[in-house]
């Protein structure tokens, strides 16, 4: 079993493989800040650097050279802190952010404040669950995931009666909150290892965030000589393709001479999807067996002069399509 490593384990190592970013973000804590508030929040710091809008002509980590994303970084690092320890609270607009931005730290023996009847909070009695624990069990089980491995799911949402199968209108919603923290672990984790490169194990990285998002990857094999549709230029049929998708959600596709190669190349081009800014989930039209479906995708913002691969699992079909297909 894979030894389980603490979020300040991670960030320390990281910060010993890179000693000028280390130097640079103590410059950051604040003189009343305790080693605790401190670790926690410069986690949170260092997991939220990525999404810092590129400003022209500025040094991001450049000790006293001021921007005012890096400024928007550090105030929301403090208000996150300010309610983590002491309980204070902020517009709901500015919790909801902060939350978002601090998914995945743990902060181990949290103080646990509650508000009184005159909105004061204090401090109250530690439960076996957090807050956070529990937003997290309620937005998994309103977005369970339909596992598969190695052959197509079943519905993933009841559809009303009538609907085409295809995934339900709503399902990009449903997944993009989900994605977004993948989007975020992914970066972390790509950081950790200095950069997307071709001498990564991709599978492993991509594995090892989804896991740590409480989720898990669905591999489908085929063999290459029984694939229809295959891009131009795509005529060896020896080896075979490999898709990857979690949550019902489309990730990439990859060829390769056996099954562990075509893996790899599927995770290669799955990760190559959080290269940009941000991942969207999106529903577009793939070739299935030979007819045209609506498909869940995971997509960056980058245009695209081809269509994509054909699909090799459907996780929505119903009986009218399968029946059709077969």
């Amino acid at each position: 079993m894979a030894e389980v490593r603490s979020g300040d384990d991670v960030v320390s190592e990281y910060l010993d493989q890179n000693p000028e970013l280390a130097q640079w973000v103590e410059t950051l804590r604040g003189h009343c800040e305790t080693n605790k508030q401190w670790a926690a929040r410069r986690e949170f710091i260092l997991r939220n650097m990525q999404d810092l809008p590129k400003e022209s002509g500025v040094p991001l980590l450049e000790p006293g050279v001021c921007s005012s994303s890096l400024d928007r970084l550090l105030s929301l690092s403090m208000v996150w802190t300010n309610h983590v320890f002491l309980g204070c609270s902020y517009p709901q607009a500015v919790m909801d952010k902060v939350k978002e931005m601090a998914e995945g730290i743990v902060v181990p023996d949290a103080p646990v404040y509650k508000a009184t009847k005159e909105g004061v909070m204090v401090k109250g009695k530690r439960s076996t669950t957090t807050d956070s624990d529990a937003d997290s069990w309620v937005k998994r089980a309103k977005c369970a995931p339909n596992e598969v491995d190695s052959r197509p799911a079943g519905r993933t949402a009841t559809r009303p009666s009538g609907q085409k199968s295809g995934p339900p209108p709503q399902a990009p919603a449903e997944h993009q909150p989900f994605f977004n923290r993948l989007y975020k672990a992914v970066a972390w984790k790509l950081v950790s290892a200095g950069g997307f490169g071709p001498n990564l194990d991709h599978f492993e990285i991509l594995r090892s965030c989804v896991e740590s998002c409480k989720q898990t990857l669905a591999c489908v094999f085929v063999p290459l000589k029984d694939i229809t549709g295959l891009p131009a230029g795509r005529t060896q049929k020896e080896g075979h393709v490999c898709e990857i998708r979690c949550q019902t959600v489309y990730m990439g596709t990859g060829y390769g001479r056996d099954e562990s190669a075509a893996k790899a190349m599927a995770s290669k081009e799955a990760l190559k999807v959080f290269q940009g800014r941000k991942v969207t989930v999106k529903i577009c039209r793939r070739r299935y067996k030979g007819k045209d479906v609506e498909d869940l995708m995971l997509l960056d913002e980058q245009p695209r002069s081809q269509g994509f691969p054909p699909a090799l699992s459907y996780p929505f079909q119903d009986e009218q399509l399968e029946d059709g297909s077969s």
